[in-house]
Parts: structure tokens; sequence; C-alpha cells
């Protein structure tokens, strides 16, 4: 499974940002996908994830109301709206796939195919 992120850039304080990620190289459907993040000197974590099929989402605590994770199954692309972006929202945004069925894992270790990470800079 091949991810490739993109959208990411320079951005103002309060404005908005959709970033994509087209998942292709799969034969069987992952469960999930998911966006991850990080800053510099931080670990990377959980911002959101999407069931492929079923379309339900989870989000962080942290950024829940402000970003939106939609999928379009036909473009095999993954979405991340954030909206009233913050300085600390500064990072690498990753996505991921969650190849095992249950629950969309908010952990790391359960999505094992990543995608090399779009740097998103907010500046105040």
């Amino acid at each position: 499974v091949q991810l490739q992120a993109s959208g990411g850039g320079l951005v103002q304080a309060g404005d908005s940002l959709r970033l994509s990620c087209v998942v292709s190289g799969y034969t069987a459907s992952p469960y999930a996908l998911g966006w991850f993040r990080q800053a510099t000197g931080q670990e990377r974590e959980f911002v959101g994830g999407i069931a492929w099929t079923g379309g339900f989402t989870k989000y962080a605590d942290s950024v829940k109301g402000r970003i939106t994770i939609s999928r379009d199954a036909a473009k095999n692309t993954l979405y991340l709206q954030i909206d009233s972006l913050k300085p600390e929202d500064t990072a690498v945004y990753y996505c991921a796939a969650q190849m095992c069925w249950g629950r969309i894992g908010v952990k790391e270790r359960l999505y094992e195919h990543w995608g090399q990470g779009t740097l998103v800079t907010v500046s105040s």
C-alpha cells in the first residue's frame, strides 16, 4: 500500500487548509485511514481517522470541532480539512493505513503503511 500526502504549505492563523492523501497499491481495502501529525521535538500524535468502507470517523479531542476527515473511494483519496488554524497546528502531517479490522486506531503501531508527510506551517 502506498500513500501520497499533499496540500501542506504556509498559511495564516485563522485560515483553512485541506490536505489530501492518495492511496494506491492495495489488493485488500484498508479498514481505516488516519491522519497523524508531528511537531518539531514532539511525538507523533493521532489527529483523526475514517473507516474506509463505512465512512464513520474518529477525531482527537485536541482538534475536534476544527477538523473534518472525509474520503472519496472512487478517487482513492483521503482528505483532512482543518479550519481556524492555529500556530500550534504547525507540524508534518502524515496519512496512514490501518489494515486490521476492528476500531479506528489512535496508536501509531496499528497503522501498517505510511505516507511521506506534508508540512503545514501556521504563522501568527
